[in-house]
């Protein structure tokens, strides 16, 4: 008996699902640098991990190899991405220009509940600051990032939304690979001081804020380009 149109389009839904939800519990660990730049990332091993099919595990990985987070390369498989710093850099300069954007949309529409929800947001992320471990620290630096996807979710801009997600993301690679700092990257006072500004209804300050932020961010990377040397060189006293 062959199979229905409408089985055949709810296995396909099923597998779409499924490769959604290991495509964001991989882009999960990368932002929460679990997963470190160069990781490889087997097709073997990502379908072992979550019990599915190699199918399954390349599609999940071909829709992060889009979003410019995992790398496939022929003949060697996927990697987590290493970003370069030209690439850090316009990771950076794409914030600065569609941040502001953002912002002010999501200010024109802000509603008291939702200026609410970015205060509880900051409360979290205090909190998780002031914790000691890689599990609290982990968590703040999803809280940092999930500010700003939370911006760009009350903007009302699904594009939008989904631009921020992957270089929220690519930004959380690049500190990984450059940052120098053993604090927060994204400023949590900054945060306070871009809300407080929106609250206000006093957009230019919001957005000069959020620029400096941005630039904040950007100034604790080590972005020097490194010359490479060969192995004799390498040993050379």
């Amino acid at each position: 008996m062959k199979p229905t149109a409408t089985a055949l389009q709810t296995a396909e839904d099923s597998a779409d699902t499924g490769a959604q939800q290991i495509r964001d519990a991989i882009r999960d660990a990368i932002v929460e640098r679990r997963l470190s730049p160069g990781t490889k990332l087997s097709e073997s091993d990502v379908g072992n991990l979550f019990n599915v099919s190699r199918t399954l595990a390349r599609a999940a990985l071909q829709a992060l190899s889009y979003e410019g987070l995992v790398s496939v390369e022929k003949n060697r498989g996927a990697f987590v991405a290493y970003p370069s710093p030209h690439e850090a850099r316009q990771i950076f300069a794409a914030r600065r220009l569609v941040e502001p954007g953002i912002l002010r949309e999501a200010a024109a529409r802000i509603t008291p509940s939702q200026i609410q929800h970015l205060k509880q947001l900051l409360l979290e992320e205090g909190r998780l600051i002031s914790e000691r471990g890689q599990t609290a620290r982990r968590a703040e630096i999803k809280a940092s990032g999930d500010f700003h996807l939370t911006l760009a979710s009350i903007s009302g801009n699904a594009i939008m939304q989904r631009f921020m997600d992957e270089l929220v993301a690519r930004s959380s690679l690049v500190i990984a690979l450059y940052g120098q700092s053993t604090i927060s990257s994204c400023g949590h006072s900054e945060h306070g001081d871009i809300v407080a500004a929106i609250e206000r209804n006093d957009l230019d300050e919001a957005c000069s804020l959020m620029l400096h932020h941005i630039a904040h961010i950007e100034a604790d990377l080590d972005l020097r380009e490194r010359k490479s040397v060969g192995l004799r060189e390498a040993f050379e006293l």
